[in-house]
């Protein structure tokens, strides 16, 4: 496991991953409220934002878009992903190599595994294949831990984020990317149960303002280094405003109220 301040996804030990690869995993049906957000281009633009220490998407918009922002944009290439069309037990098929990643110059990867699902001994093995080859390249690697199929109960339960956080931990994740179980005190247990892998909060559907800052603050009391969100940025009219209040959150570990008035 590699020093985590030494990695591209850190700024000042802390991490802000625009995630991106809604578009094979839900559909056109994210970007309705704001249909520009459906042109990759503007969700790059977006990530120059200062905040933002790297852009999670899948193979297609990285060959696509990141050649004309290389020099601004960190790039965090998702290996695999499933569409919301597919209706088995919970999978994600590996749609890129950890190779052809770096090949697209690529600064760090990521990776789903759904602990609990019916599927999840082969994705553990697929993922060991790519920890292996992101650790011949000194690529970072990102576990998108979401416990969920026939195993898991209840996937926001605190326990439930704790094994999940370990999980990441046991199977070498430099990163462990989960949902907030609710409380502080939840993720505290989470981060805990991490060891020396980093602990993100999961974005999540849209929500208020003020609600998602607190979850976010709930967060980074914890000890979570910080946060992998999409559609709580790109769903907005003025995500920049968001990403300024999430700066004040995240990186000077400002009040609620203080990261609110800092996006007036």
């Amino acid at each position: 496991m590699r020093p985590f301040d030494d990695t591209p996804l850190s700024r000042d030990g802390k991490v802000l991953i625009l995630a991106y690869d809604h578009g094979l995993e839900h559909g056109p049906v994210d970007f309705e409220d704001v249909p520009e957000s459906a042109d990759p281009r503007h969700v790059f633009d977006i990530a120059q934002h200062d905040a933002v220490t790297s852009l999670a998407v899948q193979k297609g918009i990285a060959e696509a878009y990141y050649p004309s922002y290389e020099d601004d944009v960190t790039l965090l290439a998702k290996l695999n992903g499933t569409s919301n069309l597919w209706m088995g037990e919970p999978d994600s098929s590996v749609n890129c190599s950890v190779e052809y990643a770096d090949e697209l110059g690529a600064d760090a990867v990521g990776f789903t595994l759904y602990g609990g699902s019916n599927h999840e001994i082969e994705m553990a093995e697929e993922f060991r294949t790519a920890h292996e080859e992101a650790r011949k390249r000194d690529l970072p690697v990102v576990m998108w831990s979401y416990p969920r199929g026939q195993g898991v109960k209840n996937d926001t339960k605190p326990g439930t984020i704790s094994y999940a956080a370990r999980l990441a931990h046991e199977l070498g994740a430099d990163v462990a990317k989960v949902k907030y179980p609710g409380s502080t005190e939840g993720m505290r247990e989470a981060v805990e149960m991490a060891g020396k892998t980093e602990v993100i909060m999961s974005g999540g559907s849209k929500t208020g303002d003020r609600d998602f800052l607190e979850n976010v603050k709930g967060a980074i009391d914890a000890g979570a280094a910080g946060l992998a969100v999409g559609r709580n940025v790109f769903q907005r009219e003025n995500p920049e405003q968001l990403l300024d209040g999430l700066e004040q959150v995240i990186y000077e570990e400002a009040t609620v109220d203080e990261a609110l008035a800092a996006m007036e």
